[in-house]
């Protein structure tokens, strides 16, 4: 069969398609990947044949010029599973009120949509595999009636959001039943004489790698699969193939925050000083530029640009980190207790989770200082009921088939769902 795959331009975002695209390769199908020109290089980089369409997004343009400074505003989405308060109206309305203007549709701009379109029309794909806010793929889906999934990096958050969305905006008078999401994709697919569906935002079903017990009950349908790191382009460094000789620890806050935002929300150099007397060998993912603000710190620490988690982690007993899906799910599958600054988007549902299941700890930043960040260290060093419960997350995640042993379903639900194109149903 024909698949294609489809991710807005951010790398992070396309990187969770990777092994699904390579596995769909090797079991004899045709794949394409699409998306604005800025990820060409990223895609063809993977190995895999890239498509661009449209133009580039202007997602972080547009929020420096809203923020009034260099440093793009990052609006802050509080998801259910992260607040204490009960979910009314008002909040979620006002999360789909952010979310379709100011993400949605920045990131699947015109161009794009139109250019992914006209491709899937003249290339005929039987499935359509979309990054979980690339709605421009659902778009084409519907057009062409092409089967279509969303393929998750992270718990469903947009899934949970949305079933509670709509069921609070049914409870509304008529003329109060706001819905900005379904509205701009109805003003899309008007322009291609197709009509929206809600399976345009949730997918007729959804391919999710995270382990069952982190995993959001959206009651969506769902396929699990276990999680293959991608890190991109990158060489394994010649120290790895040392053990170390004391506790290995991994300080990153990732690569969004530094090349996006334009800098970190908390202060390394804090954190790095309050784990200056423990005995551990401490690897901290910094630039030069913030290095040279680091005054105290381990004293075996070997500070690095960048080194890909999935060959690191097997060898740390912890990790800090900002709570991003990539360096989150590689802890996961590499048994690694985690300390989340979590923050931004889903990842103070990801920390809560897997504080609960005891695989880690939890510190939003009301709760941040640099003595918590060491407490918790310490915590996971000295508790091995910690690690235990990493390990049982890590053999959680190895009981869902791999991306090659989701072949066949997909083979079977494309087949499934496979529709005559939009201009051609009665």
């Amino acid at each position: 069969m024909r698949v294609l795959l489809t991710s807005f331009a951010h790398h992070t975002h396309y990187y969770g398609l990777v092994p699904l695209a390579w596995a769909l390769l090797a079991a004899g199908h045709e794949v394409r990947v699409a998306s604005q020109p800025a990820l060409t290089d990223t895609i063809t980089g993977s190995g895999l044949a890239a498509v661009p369409v449209g133009t580039d997004h202007l997602i972080h343009e547009y929020r420096v010029r809203m923020a009034g400074e260099p440093r793009p505003n990052h609006p802050a989405i509080a998801f259910d599973e992260a607040r204490t308060e009960p979910l009314d109206w008002d909040h979620a309305l006002g999360i789909e009120a952010i979310l379709a203007p100011y993400f949605y549709l920045l990131a699947n701009n015109d161009s794009m949509v139109d250019d992914l379109v006209d491709f899937a029309r003249s290339w005929q794909p039987d499935l359509v595999l979309w990054e979980p806010t690339t709605y421009a793929g659902a778009v084409a889906a519907q057009v062409t009636g092409a089967a279509h999934a969303r393929v998750l990096w992270g718990p469903d958050v947009m899934g949970s959001a949305r079933r509670k969305f709509v069921a609070l905006r049914d409870q509304q008078p008529p003329e109060h039943r706001e819905d900005p999401t379904a509205e701009w994709l109805t003003w899309t697919l008007d322009r291609y004489g197709a009509s929206f569906e809600e399976e345009l935002i949730s997918g007729q079903f959804t391919v999710d790698p995270t382990p069952p017990s982190l995993r959001l009950d959206t009651g969506l349908p769902t396929v699990g699969m276990r999680y293959v790191p991608y890190n991109g382009t990158s060489v394994v460094p010649d120290w790895l193939s040392e053990p170390p000789a004391r506790p290995r620890v991994c300080l990153t806050l990732g690569v969004s925050a530094r090349e996006v935002l334009g800098g970190d929300g908390v202060s390394q150099g804090d954190i790095l000083e309050a784990l200056a007397d423990l005995d551990i060998e401490l690897i901290a993912t910094l630039d030069a530029s913030q290095r040279a603000e680091i005054r105290n710190y381990p004293k075996h620490t070997r500070f690095t640009d960048f080194v890909p988690m999935h060959a690191l982690l097997p060898s740390c007993s912890a990790i800090i980190h900002h709570g991003g899906a990539g360096t989150y799910a590689t802890a996961v599958i590499n048994a690694v207790p985690q300390v989340m600054l979590a923050e931004l988007w889903d990842a103070p549902v990801k920390a809560r989770a897997v504080a609960e299941q005891g695989a880690g700890f939890f510190l939003p930043p009301a709760e941040l200082t640099p003595q918590a960040v060491r407490d918790a260290v310490v915590r996971i060093l000295d508790d091995p009921s910690v690690t235990t419960a990493a390990h049982r997350l890590r053999d959680e995640t190895f009981g869902d088939p791999t991306p090659a042993g989701i072949v066949p379903e997909l083979e079977r639900l494309a087949a499934q769902h496979r529709r005559p194109p939009a201009d051609a149903r009665p």
